[in-house]
């Protein structure tokens, strides 16, 4: 088989005219010859940090999509479906991957449960990465998320890495707003990437001490603005990463996108080719071709290096996108979960107290970090209640591993003026999550994701509606074109019922993630991510 076209060479930094020869999957050769073709070859996208299971799809299904926007490889952390079902999630997102064509690149979840704060469906220790690492199936430890437990030398969180040294690994960082001398020992540890800078000067301290940075632009947690300016410098270290990308999303666009804004920001197309095509693939050595002769034909054909529509996706050799359609096809797997809760009652969600003021958790949009703020307390019939006039909202977390009774907060900038909506993608540990209007309609939510065994739901005096997601909670078992288009009108329901946020589910969805400061909620209760220590809703 035989390409032509403009053929892109990014390590040596030249475009030329030429043809490249596909023999048993591999390029056989590149040669410069003229041709009437003007479309663009190059090597295909690596999403460099990605949960697939926040696509809320398989990976069988996520790859049938992602090749569309020219993306051939991930590099996954399945630390959603391991808080949930253990190493048996990693198996199965491993297993159900290799039924592809597509080039998954699994880690060992690191931080299973994420934190002692929360309740999770299962325990990963160092025994168990001690195994994980020497399965060739796994290319690195994955993110790092308990920086305290390395900056105090906590035994278990270091043997952790210490197995992936042995097995000559990479470990993955995850250190929002870390700095200073706290840095500096958490890098000489062993830990060499982050993706989650937020701002400039971070971002450079972190590449200043030997980290490479990883620009993250997701469905939630969006970061390119803030980090872009640092590639000019600093493209042999930075990669670009999605981290967490909602269905509807991941319709529309993949790394492809994240590869046009940095064009048009006027950087570099080869230095943003390098961070997105090459440094995932040497970082974590990857078996990704880099359109060198002897390597696996992964490469992409797109119309230009301005937008990045691609026309076609090899892998392999195999032509797996053509013109509009993915050829990647349906696979059978078996549906594994684990839910065990009860239906809730209304009395559940009461909050008794006579304070007059609480401790609020403010969503900031398009963040994974939250803020603290202290608001005045509505109280009805000695029990705190959501306040649509103020937007401060009752926001809970419900165990769905076993019975126990809900944690209750409040939060503001969710904006309802009506009902409630709930999740069971919470990360890290995937309990239930709602926020709502009244306790009657939080617990309409919780108990719709109970019957359903997970999913994501919005309700109202009038309508309910809900996505299953009978995959570990987490998953559905459906096709992207089916739960792209469910979630779409889920977020629509969500948005008619007042949220003003771009993704009202990815945004709630994070507001149980304790490694991320400043406030966030677990099923025991609010804590305080900078103090990591729990913390009192009622002030006074």
């Amino acid at each position: 088989m035989k390409l032509k076209g403009n053929i892109v060479d990014i390590e040596n930094r030249k475009i030329f005219k030429g043809e490249i020869t596909i023999k048993n999957g591999k390029i056989e050769s590149i040669i410069e010859k003229d041709c009437e073709e003007n479309h663009f070859i190059l090597p295909g996208f690596v999403d460099a940090h990605i949960h697939i299971e926040s696509s809320m799809l398989v990976p069988s299904e996520f790859a049938k999509i992602a090749v569309n926007h020219g993306t051939v490889s991930t590099v996954s952390d399945p630390h959603e479906i391991a808080n949930v079902l253990g190493v048996k999630g990693v198996e199965f997102m491993i297993e159900n991957g290799k039924k592809t064509p597509f080039k998954f690149n699994f880690g060992a979840p690191s931080c299973v449960p994420a934190t002692s704060f929360e309740s999770a469906g299962a325990v990963i220790d160092s025994n168990d990465i001690k195994t994980l690492m020497a399965n060739p199936d796994i290319k690195y430890l994955a993110e790092m998320m308990n920086y305290p437990g390395v900056i105090y030398n906590d035994a278990e969180v270091l043997k952790k890495i210490e197995w992936a040294k042995h097995y000559n690994k990479p470990v993955d960082g995850h250190a929002p707003g870390l700095r200073g001398e706290d840095l500096t020992k958490y890098i000489s540890a062993g830990i060499s990437t982050d993706h989650e800078c937020f701002t400039f000067e971070e971002g450079l301290e972190k590449l200043q001490k030997g980290m490479k940075v990883i620009i993250r632009e997701g469905s939630a947690a969006k970061n390119f603005n803030a980090l872009i300016d640092l590639l000019d410098e600093h493209y042999e270290n930075m990669m670009f990463c999605s981290d967490d990308k909602h269905p509807d999303d991941l319709l529309l666009g993949h790394i492809n996108e994240v590869c046009a804004r940095a064009v048009a920001k006027d950087n570099d197309v080869f230095k943003v080719l390098q961070a997105v095509c090459v440094n995932p693939v040497k970082h974590y050595n990857l078996e990704v071709g880099l359109l060198n002769v002897g390597d696996d034909a992964d490469c992409i054909v797109v119309e230009d290096l301005k937008d990045f529509k691609t026309l076609q996706t090899y892998i392999n050799g195999e032509l797996v996108f053509d013109n509009g359609v993915s050829k990647i096809k349906h696979v059978e797997f078996e549906n594994l979960n684990n839910f065990n809760t009860d239906k809730k009652q209304v009395s559940d969600f009461r909050f008794e107290s006579n304070s007059k003021q609480i401790r609020v958790i403010e969503c900031l949009d398009g963040e994974l970090v939250t803020n603290e703020i202290i608001e005045d307390s509505t109280i009805e019939d000695g029990n705190l209640v959501s306040n649509i006039e103020t937007d401060v909202l009752k926001m809970v977390v419900v165990n769905r591993y076993q019975n126990d009774t809900p944690a209750i907060t409040f939060i503001k900038n969710y904006g309802l003026k009506e009902g409630a909506i709930a999740s069971s993608v919470g990360h890290d540990s995937h309990n239930i999550i709602a926020v709502g209007v009244s306790d009657e309609a939080i617990c309409k939510a919780v108990n719709l994701l109970i019957e359903n065994e997970g999913g994501i739901c919005a309700v109202s005096g009038s309508e309910e509606k809900v996505v299953a997601l009978p995959v570990a909670g987490i998953m559905s078992d459906k096709s992207a074109d089916v739960i792209g288009k469910q979630y779409s009108e889920l977020d629509k329901m969500a948005k008619q019922l007042g949220s003003k946020l771009h993704a009202p589910y990815m945004s709630l969805s994070f507001m149980a993630l304790l490694v991320i400061p400043a406030l966030k909620l677990s099923d025991k209760g609010l804590f305080d991510g900078g103090k990591f220590e729990f913390t009192s809703v009622e002030v006074s």
